[in-house]
């Protein structure tokens, strides 16, 4: 039986032209809806431009989600360091940890908008190097007793100790890893989690396979061990009854997302770009180069399964949160994945399936429990008689239907 855990990632991805006020306040509403379904992680990431992904701290947001929630655990999906001087992100962390009972992950990035960098004046060549630096302080902070002294050429410590440590004795950390081995580097050097955003891009994809490859030799390396329980595949989905319905719902906005963000923006217009919606769905959902699943539960079970063949076994699936569909069906869509992917995904039906079979099967049970009936009624006569009267009535009623 698999032991998967299932969560959403909200980069977010949110088309431009509503109220932002609102749009806020209906993903905490996702966050509490995921939290009843039985979700284990959410996660939301810091951008500052663009205008499709407004959540500029992602602590704060969780913060937020933390006093909705009971159970879900709440991953910064990620951090980005290099824009923080350490100390002030562990900070933000233990308070965030404290505030949300402990079910707090600190994921961490270099930042994974250009424009952002450029706005706060930062080489981008420098970014992955200052969070590698920055891990290694906030892990410092988290876990020594002592004070200490650091510099850098970007940031500086005097006598640094947290008054205040993590609820949790050993907050786990998460990288993002998209194709290169830089993500998966940092995870094995830092005893860190894995988030593969790289999943959700056939270059992604093909790289999956020797992914976790580097996380392990950096381990080695580093004398530490990394567990694939937590190396978490992301993965595109909208889900329905059947497959035509998950188009129509998903069609026109997943070619406005393709178009007009993932192509027009991040990727500078390099892609491609669809005429259709349907084209966009075949393109996305049903070709050889498919990234996405657009379609029912069975075909959502099918491509986890696929992904767990390639990549060799992870422990966590996490769906991207997007704007496909109306809000209505994609929280019909996370639902439907609670209640029929994940049983499915997890063998939690599989007694009940035996179960239904072995009683189907074996029928002397049932047949020993009848003639422990008419047994009893035999030795009553005024039962007897009335049960003859009823058999006679089932006969006629029997010859008449003929």
């Amino acid at each position: 039986m698999a032991n998967l855990r299932f969560g959403a990632f909200l980069a977010p991805h949110h088309p431009i032209g509503e109220n932002p006020t609102l749009q806020f306040q209906s993903t905490l509403e996702l966050v509490d809806l995921l939290d009843h379904l039985g979700y284990d992680e959410f996660w939301c990431g810091e951008h500052h431009s663009t205008g499709w992904e407004i959540i500029a701290s992602p602590e704060m947001f969780l913060a937020a989600a933390a006093e909705r929630t009971q159970r879900i655990k709440l991953g910064t999906g990620v951090v980005s360091l290099p824009y923080h001087h350490p100390f002030m992100v562990a900070q933000r962390m233990v308070q965030l940890d404290h505030q949300s009972r402990g079910r707090v992950i600190f994921g961490s990035g270099p930042g994974a908008l250009p424009s952002d960098a450029h706005t706060l004046g930062i080489d981008p060549m420098l970014l992955r190097d200052r969070q590698d630096e920055a891990m290694g302080i906030i892990r410092r902070l988290f876990e020594s007793d002592e004070r200490f002294s650091y510099e850098s050429e970007w940031f500086k410590l005097r006598d640094a100790k947290l008054q205040l440590k993590p609820l949790q004795k050993d907050m786990e950390f998460a990288v993002a890893s998209i194709v290169s081995p830089s993500g998966m580097t940092l995870a094995g050097k830092h005893r860190a989690g894995v988030l593969s955003i790289g999943s959700l891009t056939q270059d992604g994809i093909r790289a999956l396979p020797l992914q976790w490859s580097f996380a392990e030799e950096s381990a080695a390396k580093h004398g530490n061990t990394v567990d694939r329980k937590n190396w978490r595949i992301v993965l595109n989905w909208h889900i329905a009854e059947t497959r035509k319905e998950a188009r129509e719902q998903a069609k026109h906005g997943l070619m406005r997302h393709n178009n007009e963000y993932t192509i027009g923006t991040l990727a500078g217009g390099v892609g491609t770009i669809y005429d259709t919606p349907d084209e966009a769905v075949d393109g996305v959902a049903f070709s050889e180069l498919s990234t996405a699943v657009i379609g029912t539960p069975d075909d959502l079970v099918a491509r986890i399964r696929e992904m767990m063949e390639i990549t060799g076994g992870f422990g966590c699936v996490i769906g991207f949160v997007h704007d496909w569909a109306n809000r209505e069906n994609t929280r019909r869509s996370w639902d439907m994945v609670a209640r029929y992917v994940i049983p499915q995904v997890n063998g939690l039906l599989d007694d009940y399936f035996e179960s239904h079979r072995f009683v189907t099967d074996n029928r002397e049970y049932w047949d020993r429990a009848g003639q422990a009936i008419r047994t009893k009624i035999d030795e009553n006569t005024r039962a007897a008689e009335a049960l003859a009267v009823d058999e006679a009535a089932g006969r006629e009623e029997r010859l008449t239907a003929r």
